[in-house]
């Protein structure tokens, strides 16, 4: 699956009606094959025989009417609220299924466990209104299949908690917004790699059927690709901010050269840091902001996103790491001005190590991808822990994780929080420039800064790889109750190769903010001005 395909499933999810009315219930809305024993110890052994195989491309042949159909006849499809799973039940959750398509050509099998005994959900065109798409139900094979599937909460059955659709990509929402935007993976192969990117697939769900007024449902999805296969297991339990708990087992089939553990994926196009491709009437456009960081000896850190000129990934090595996540720290609609997509209420997404063994993820690296974007139809950020050691064929590799869906992280840094940053040319306003340099301006809110009394000594404390720092300052905003850090970049070289920049502030040696750290790549020499 390539990643353009994938914006083409963001767009159906935020554009398509997340409800469709309720009807009466229909009887046959799971039609069960013959069942048999599961659980997921049965299916870890399963997924690990698979990867003693071959891998077999999946069946992409699509019926004639499915192939004729552009985007705008396929999001015409829509499922029938009154065949929804677990709607006769009269429980917490139901499920609605995503149809085939041009864009969605592999068959994802569905299941249903009951008691310990899953049974297949099979396909019915009766399933779908098919009229919008001018599809003749009469011409879809009844062995067809699903793309896909999303759920709903009893809370308010118009709209989704997440949606599973297209390779190994899912989404999710907290209450609080119920806006879709960034997705997280089962898996990352190869991100970023002149050799192009490898995107397993859940082949197979098993949707657990819940107990009555269960507030937590379990899903269960089978992996598979050219590289690895794999079992995997998520504990959804809805709420202002939704909590995931994913357990993976990971087979490979071969070395990989750059795994991707709890991938997250997001869209940055342009904000107040980066206006390269500020080219739109919107101030800033984008789904997350930031990574954020906490390291295993407990540093925070915050790294400000960029849509760079070329691809640019970079590693922030960690031991045992605490967390990392995508976030949307920006929810000031005025900072965006989009009043039909909404950026500012995006939600953020956070990936909580848990192993059971409490051993931790041992070393390695989170890794953040960035890749150059044209328009906001481009998912440009990954974010993924790269272990140190490469997989190898015959292992089983296990990883347990919590991800948080929401616009409020349940984890955040007693210090001061980086709310802006801001980069321009530098020099004293009013003076003649002798020599390129370049402005950042950064503001921090929170901790104790609000507390700091007027004639506070507050230190900003900056490094750079390459270039002097000049005019340096930390001083009071009273606007956004905080501090502002000011300081030029001056490069000492004419290499166009990146810069990096960490900067934190600190009162009496000890720190009064998280570290922002931020890669500058200078301007070729002939454009320093």
């Amino acid at each position: 699956m390539r990643r353009r395909d994938f914006l083409k499933s963001a767009l159906i999810l935020a554009g398509a009606p997340l409800s469709i009315p309720a009807a009466r219930p229909s009887h046959g809305s799971a039609l069960p094959a013959r069942a048999q024993q599961f659980n997921y110890d049965w299916l870890k052994n399963h997924a690990r025989q698979i990867a003693c195989s071959d891998y077999k491309a999946p069946d992409q042949v699509l019926p004639n009417p499915l192939t004729q159909l552009d985007y705008d006849a396929y999001q015409a499809i829509r499922f029938g609220a009154h065949r929804a799973l677990w709607l006769k039940e009269n429980l917490a959750f139901r499920v609605e299924f995503f149809h085939r398509g041009p864009m969605f050509k592999e068959p994802v099998r569905m299941h249903e466990i009951v008691d310990d005994q899953a049974s297949a959900i099979l396909y019915d065109p009766a399933m779908f209104d098919l009229r919008r798409a001018r599809i003749d139900a009469a011409a879809l094979p009844r062995d067809l299949g699903f793309a896909g599937f999303r759920l709903h909460f009893h809370t308010d059955w118009r709209a989704d908690v997440a949606a599973f659709l297209g390779a190994s990509y899912f989404r999710a929402v907290g209450s609080d917004y119920r806006q879709y935007g960034i997705s997280a993976r089962g898996l990352a192969i190869d991100t970023a790699l002149d050799k192009g990117e490898e995107f397993p697939r859940f082949t197979d769900f098993w949707l657990q059927r819940p107990v009555n007024n269960s507030k937590r449902l379990t899903v269960y999805a089978l992996m598979d690709s050219h590289s690895v296969t794999g079992a995997y297991r998520f504990e959804i339990s809805p709420g202002p901010t939704l909590i995931m708990d994913v357990d993976a087992a990971i087979y490979p089939r071969k070395a990989i050269e750059r795994i991707g553990i709890a991938p997250l994926t997001s869209m940055y196009q342009h904000g107040e840091n980066d206006r390269r491709m500020a080219t739109d009437w919107r101030p800033e456009i984008h789904d997350s902001d930031g990574l954020s960081l906490l390291t295993g000896n407990g540093e925070w850190i915050w790294r400000p996103l960029m849509n760079p000129a070329g691809i640019r990934v970079n590693s922030y090595f960690d031991t045992n790491p605490r967390g990392f996540g995508l976030l949307q720290r920006d929810r000031n609609f005025d900072h965006y001005q989009d009043d039909s997509v909404f950026y500012e209420r995006r939600p953020s997404l956070w990936v909580e190590p848990k192993n059971a063994s409490g051993s931790g993820w041992g070393a390695g690296a989170v890794q953040l991808a960035e890749l150059p974007a044209q328009d906001e139809t481009f998912d440009n950020i990954v974010a993924y822990w790269n272990p140190a050691t490469r997989p190898q064929p015959g292992e089983e590799l296990l990883f347990s994780y919590r991800l948080y869906w929401g616009s409020t992280m349940p984890f955040a840094p007693a210090l001061a929080q980086v709310v802006a940053t801001r980069t321009g040319i530098g020099g004293v306003v009013g003076q003649p420039r002798k020599y390129f340099s370049y402005r950042f301006a950064v503001d921090f809110t929170g901790g104790k800064l609000a507390a700091l009394s007027k004639g506070a000594q507050v230190e900003p404390v900056i490094s750079a790889s390459r270039g002097e720092i000049e005019i340096a300052s930390a001083r009071p905003q009273a606007e956004i109750n905080g501090y502002r850090a000011m300081f030029d970049l001056k490069p000492n070289d004419d290499s166009t190769e990146p810069i990096d920049i960490r900067l934190y502030l600190r009162q009496g040696g000890q720190p009064l903010t998280e570290t922002w750290l931020y890669q500058w790549t200078p301007p070729p020499l002939a454009e320093r001005k």
